[in-house]
């Protein structure tokens, strides 16, 4: 029995390892994890309407996209309608997200210390960029994140929407690295998505925003038309008239 016992041992070798070797893998197992995919809010009539509205506005403009019925889909967000200006907005219900993203601490400009600036200005421009949150790509990493449920489907986004954590830091940075001189030297004014320049003279008015529009053109930004408001003596910016 015992030369019989070696005979299966030494035939089956390779089924036996000491401490010290690599550690194998068992075929045909792999272990996976399923991460809960919420369900999109129940929504009236109105606001599904408003809802298919937006997602429809954003796929045309290439914000969305559609989640294949092939594709595996591992989180997503409910959406929401909010008010925005008067005007409804669908933002991502991304809280869950939020809670284990790294904090981003740039500064955001304080509002009140921003004004102070405009006090001595006899000329001032107002630019606002178009629709500035989704006019930054997000990675392929971020994409699978930021996955939005609503009664109509399963979409991704393509940009960075808004109720994301560490929106308003990342695009203050953004803005402050393309404007670096205008903003030391104190005559443009950056508050997120808001352009403000001041100026004493209309002739050094024209020369800033010039250099301004002209900026904006190389880094391929876009500024909402319907929200200039060019060499004006007063005007009402951040909320407030200057």
């Amino acid at each position: 029995m015992k030369e019989e016992l070696i005979e299966i041992l030494f035939q089956y070798r390779d089924a036996f390892a000491s401490d010290n070797e690599p550690i194998w893998a068992i075929k045909g197992h792999e272990v996976d994890i399923m991460l809960n995919v919420e369900r999109p809010y129940p929504a009236s009539p109105r606001a599904r309407e408003e809802l298919e509205s937006h997602i429809d506005e954003l796929m045309k403009l290439r914000v969305l996209r559609n989640f294949g019925h092939n594709e595996e889909v591992e989180v997503t967000a409910p959406v929401i309608i909010t008010c925005y200006n008067s005007k409804s907005r669908m933002v991502g219900d991304f809280r869950a997200l939020n809670t284990y993203t790294i904090p981003d601490r740039y500064p955001i400009p304080r509002i009140h210390e921003t004004l102070t600036q405009l006090s001595k200005a006899k000329f001032i421009t107002s630019m606002d960029a178009l629709i500035g949150f989704h006019q930054n790509f997000l990675t392929p990493h971020a994409r699978k994140l930021l996955r939005i449920i609503a009664h109509c489907g399963i979409y991704e986004y393509f940009r960075m929407p808004f109720g994301m954590k560490n929106a308003p830091s990342h695009y203050q940075r953004m803005m402050n690295t393309i404007f670096p001189h205008e903003l030391s030297e104190g005559w443009l004014i950056i508050y997120i998505d808001d352009i403000i320049i001041c100026s004493e003279t209309l002739k050094l008015h024209l020369e800033r925003l010039s250099l301004v529009i002209k900026r904006i053109l190389q880094v391929n930004m876009k500024i909402s038309l319907k929200k200039c408001n060019l060499g004006f003596h007063e005007l009402k910016a951040l909320g407030h008239l200057v």
